[in-house]
């Protein structure tokens, strides 16, 4: 009883030492394995203890756990009265950054994160941009960097404006229209024949210039050549993006809100990926401390992490 009295009151302490060193914002919970703790502490050496921190600041989101497991700690001071500090031979755990607190942090439950595979996550869902809700989806490259950091590389993103077109910023950009538009452009001869009158749609479509000439001509031929299943898949692939910039009456002309389009070609890739990314550091003050390996799951990221020779409190014998 007595023995483990003693161990209770070491775990305590150890918590206030770890909160207030590492200056975490809730106390983290340590368990000291072995027995009789109080012949461990008389020989200065603890075998095993286990140490789980419920939340560290990451970047803009709270990591749900960090747990680790420390072996073959060698205690410092005037034991057993005053125990100074202790040094960490070696330490291994775990870091978990949930995807329920990255969709409720990051993105206000209106994105859900979830896995895409061992090294990448996926984003989907609605945030507003130039005062409309759009339909976003992207996906996160995890990395380390320099073994002390988990970053993010937010890429493959598109927002759809629903019913109209998609749009993928950043390298690569590009604008294409909903089936359902292209079939009301399709349906309709002042819309179709404004597009057909741009050049570069025409290329992009594939459609001899000379046929287009004669449809631009004479209605039957351009209902023939724009009716068909094959051109409004066909004018679903072309890329509008650069087009709407130097001809930016097409788009008031085939039916889409200009300002809208206008917005999201001239917003920044970063003002998009910013609202996404996140990144985890570990604390300065464990410099001893490495990232070493990162795996997506089902409930989150997991991310290794390891150590030598740590030293906490007054290491000083």
């Amino acid at each position: 009883m007595a023995d483990r009295c003693a161990a209770m009151y070491a775990e305590k302490k150890a918590e206030q030492v770890l909160q207030e060193q590492l200056h975490l914002a809730a106390a983290p919970q340590v368990g000291i394995h072995g027995f009789p703790f109080l012949t461990q502490v008389l020989d200065k050496h603890l075998e095993r203890v286990d140490v789980t921190v419920p939340h560290v600041a990451a970047d803009r989101v709270s990591l749900a756990k960090v747990h680790a497991s420390a072996r073959d700690i060698r205690l410092t001071g005037n034991l057993p009265s005053d125990i100074r500090g202790a040094v960490v031979g070696n330490l291994e755990g775990e870091v978990l950054l949930s995807f329920d607190d990255m969709n409720r942090e990051l993105a206000a439950s209106q994105v859900k994160f979830s896995r895409r595979d061992d090294s990448t996550i996926g984003a989907d869902g609605r945030i507003t941009v130039a005062g409309q809700e759009l339909r976003v989806r992207a996906q996160a490259q995890l990395r380390l960097v320099d073994n002390r950091e988990l970053s993010t590389d937010v890429d493959g993103m598109s927002l759809d404006i629903p019913g109209i077109a998609t749009y993928r910023p950043g390298r690569g950009r590009g604008l294409t229209l909903h089936r359902e538009t292209a079939e009301r452009i399709s349906r309709d001869a002042a819309r179709v024949k404004a597009m057909l009158s741009v050049p570069a749609v025409v290329d992009r479509l594939g459609v001899p210039q000379e046929a287009v000439a004669e449809a631009l001509e004479d209605d039957e031929k351009l209902h023939r050549m724009t009716g068909t299943p094959r051109f409004v898949e066909q004018l679903t692939h072309v890329n509008l993006v650069d087009v709407v910039v130097d001809h930016p009456w097409l788009l008031s002309r085939i039916g889409i809100d200009p300002k809208l389009i206008n917005g999201l070609i001239h917003m920044r890739p970063p003002e998009l990926s910013d609202r996404l990314s996140f990144s985890f550091s570990l604390p300065k003050e464990v410099r001893e401390l490495q990232l070493r390996g990162v795996q997506v799951g089902e409930d989150g990221i997991r991310v290794s992490l390891s150590g030598l020779e740590l030293a906490v409190g007054r290491s000083g014998s």
